[in-house]
């Protein structure tokens, strides 16, 4: 068969993404085709750089054209990424976060299961991965990315007054720990707090972002739906650990974003397990097994990983560098980059085969 374009292309048609169930060409990921004698050249246009399946792809694109078109041919592609988005603005919010692709929730149905240690992390593994990655730490009475990231200076406004999220291991970050004093509290009632949240939202200048992680605090209330009817969220996370009073709550975290139509990305066990540093290969399962993978498994959404209990995790937090960070080779760090990968996966699947996510308009009083 004549080595050229057309002939690469209906190649190429054979590859089929192993997440959206599609070919390469139909999902427009192809680009840039160029042949010179036997050589073959190509950029593939993946979902997300933390595509877990990038060197299945790239092997079968070498293989079709090897195989259907020239055996003799030097296959070259280029695998490069373009993240998509499952967004769309309701009426009156067109111009509302347009530049962001993503918004995804972080949450968990009680306090003290590591949620914020998770979004902290997921963050900057995500954007390890090349993508552009804001986080909101929407606690306002509790903020921690300030101290989770080591980080305490006050943003700097804009001349269209809007706040400049601060930055750190490439992920812009706001919270209302960067407003106020280490030893202030804050002391208003919801409408006050939910006021606030809204302005990190509109008010925030984040420019063009992949994904912006909102590090929500636990529960059911008024800030959750605060967001909700504020901005269209891609989906939401649920952080949970093993034992059973977590996923009870963890339980009814799912069940709020059903009712307000958010779609659940997944379930994450933290503190799954823990292994002595001398005994690596021994689990002990101090808050119980697999409660957050049977509960992902009976409400039907996906299990996106489980994180050891280790001692460096909890160390990275208090010092302000995200295990991702300080020890890419600790067990924890490697469960989290690849659910970060999973989770990255997840999001193109829901925007490749769902409607596109709108701001709720009326809720449950």
């Amino acid at each position: 068969m004549t080595l050229n374009e057309e002939n690469v292309l209906d190649a190429l048609r054979t590859v089929i993404d192993p997440d959206l169930g599609r070919d390469l060409v139909s999902l427009n990921m192809i680009e840039d085709i160029a042949i010179n004698g036997k050589k073959v050249s190509f950029t593939v246009n993946l979902t997300t750089p933390a595509c877990p399946m990038k060197e299945e792809i790239r092997d079968a694109c070498i293989k079709a054209i090897t195989h259907l078109v020239d055996k003799e041919a030097v296959v070259k592609p280029e695998m490069s990424s373009r993240v998509t988005g499952g967004r769309t603005s309701g009426q009156g919010d067109e111009n509302l976060l347009k530049e962001v692709k993503n918004i995804v929730a972080v949450a968990s149905g009680k306090g003290g299961v590591g949620k914020s240690t998770v979004s902290v992390n997921l963050a900057v593994a995500l954007a390890q991965t090349g993508a552009r990655v804001g986080l909101v730490d929407t606690d306002i009475y509790g903020p921690s990315i300030p101290t989770m990231f080591d980080i305490h200076d006050r943003p700097d406004i804009t001349v269209n007054r809007k706040l400049v999220p601060l930055e750190k291991y490439g992920v812009k970050l706001l919270s209302m720990g960067f407003l106020i004093s280490q030893d202030e509290a804050v002391v208003w009632r919801g409408p006050m707090v939910s006021s606030a949240v809204k302005q990190f939202l509109s008010e925030t200048d984040w420019g063009e972002l992949d994904y912006l992680i909102l590090d929500l605090p636990p529960g059911t209330g008024d800030i959750q739906l605060t967001i909700v009817q504020s901005v269209p969220l891609t989906g939401a996370i649920i952080v949970s650990t093993p034992q059973v009073v977590a996923l009870d709550d963890a339980r009814k975290g799912v069940a709020m974003f059903g009712k307000v139509n958010v779609p659940v990305l997944g379930i994450i066990e933290n503190m799954a397990y823990f292994s002595p540093p001398d005994l690596p290969d021994r689990k002990y399962h101090i808050f119980g097994k697999d409660g957050a993978k049977n509960l992902a498994e009976k409400m039907g959404v996906a299990f996106l990983g489980e994180i050891p209990i280790e001692e460096q995790l909890r160390e990275g937090g208090d010092s302000g560098k995200p295990i991702v960070v300080e020890n890419p080779k600790a067990a924890s760090s490697i469960a989290i980059t690849a659910l970060a990968k999973r989770t990255a996966q997840q999001i193109a699947i829901r925007n490749a085969t769902g409607e596109p996510t709108k701001k709720v308009e009326i809720l449950y009083r």
